[in-house]
């Protein structure tokens, strides 16, 4: 439970009230809620829609009627504090997600892990690294890989780290969230298919990413980021309206109060219209399916420290809210 407050970047100038849209429980079970400034309205009092993906599935028509109820709220609301916060979409669509992304996060990699011609500095791998990321943007393309929507969590839900393994690290995600049926679509008209924008800390058990008894096929996402828990999404969605340039958001993440990492989304190696441009090619994107986007530098295998029992990680996007997760150990009741 959390107060929803200071939601909205006090630098963007906007021409209509500003809202969200989440997924919420009140203690009778889940609803899907129209965030107004620090209240909570159950958007089956006055629209015939029965969760946040009905909306997205109708977005066109959705919206505007949203934009008009957030004119003038209904009468009767919740304030945060007596909320339970769950993932924003529900049920979730497909999950994509964006692999090496931000510029300085593949640096930081690259010497982290040794990657690189070998014998390098870490000068010298930094310096490799970023040659191929400026050959890779202007000449190749996205790497896209897929999650399972089982791993979802909501922003204030513990992360439960499994046992086994103990370089659990975090990855904060910008999420874009789709409004429009898209296939085959072009870069330029890509954007028009974007319902709006969440948080999404992308977790990754670094020991499981490659596999060593198959080197030939490199590295293996599905055992390494989907366990229960692991995507921490939210608050909530940002309609697209709200936020005007998603190339220009700051990007921040806390782990017990200390800074690790502060970046911003203009670092990205392809942008949200790449990346839907790309995956439009190969599969149908559908309302309701999130695309996060990469992760800047500042991950826990930079800093050697990864995560353990009783952290606390706040992640913050501008204007897109803010999570706050604690880890607890598989098998705890704390």
């Amino acid at each position: 439970m959390r107060r929803l407050r200071n939601a909205v970047r006090k630098d963007v100038k906007m021409t209509r009230p500003w809202f969200a849209l989440g997924t919420f429980d009140a203690g009778s079970g889940n609803f899907p809620g129209q965030v107004v400034g620090d209240v909570v309205y159950d958007v089956r009092d006055y629209l015939p829609y029965a969760s946040v993906l009905e909306m997205l599935a109708d977005w066109e028509t959705a919206f505007p009627a949203l934009a008009a109820a957030a004119e003038h709220p209904p009468t009767r609301g919740t304030i945060g504090e007596s909320l339970v916060v769950r993932p924003p979409i529900q049920p979730p669509g497909q999950l994509f997600a964006a692999g090496a992304n931000y510029r300085q996060h593949i640096i930081q990699m690259a010497i982290a892990h040794g990657l690189g011609f070998s014998g390098a500095t870490p000068e010298e791998r930094a310096a490799q690294a970023a040659a191929d990321i400026d050959d890779r943007r202007a000449n190749g393309e996205p790497y896209i890989w897929t999650g399972a929507s089982s791993a979802i969590s909501g922003a204030f839900d513990d992360v439960v780290l499994p046992s086994g393994w103990d370089d659990h690290d975090w990855e904060l995600e910008l999420g874009v969230v789709i409004g429009k049926r898209a296939r085959h679509i072009p870069v330029e008209q890509a954007m028009e298919h974007v319902a709006g924008y969440t948080i999404c800390n992308d977790l990754t058990t670094r020991s499981l990413v490659p596999r060593t008894d198959m080197p030939m096929m490199g590295t293996d996402w599905l055992r390494a980021k989907n366990f229960p828990t692991f995507f921490p999404t939210g608050p909530w969605l940002v309609p697209a309206a709200f936020v005007p340039d998603p190339l220009d958001l700051g990007i921040r993440l806390r782990l017990n109060g200390e800074t690790m990492q502060e970046s911003n989304t203009g670092d990205m190696v392809f942008g949200p219209a790449e990346l839907i441009a790309y995956l439009s090619r190969f599969v149908e994107l559908q309302p309701g399916d999130m695309i996060i986007t990469g992760s800047p530098p500042g991950n826990g295998s930079h800093f050697g420290r990864y995560l353990r029992p009783g952290d606390v990680m706040e992640c913050e996007i501008d204007g897109l809210g803010s999570q706050r997760t604690r880890c607890v150990a598989e098998g705890s009741l704390a």
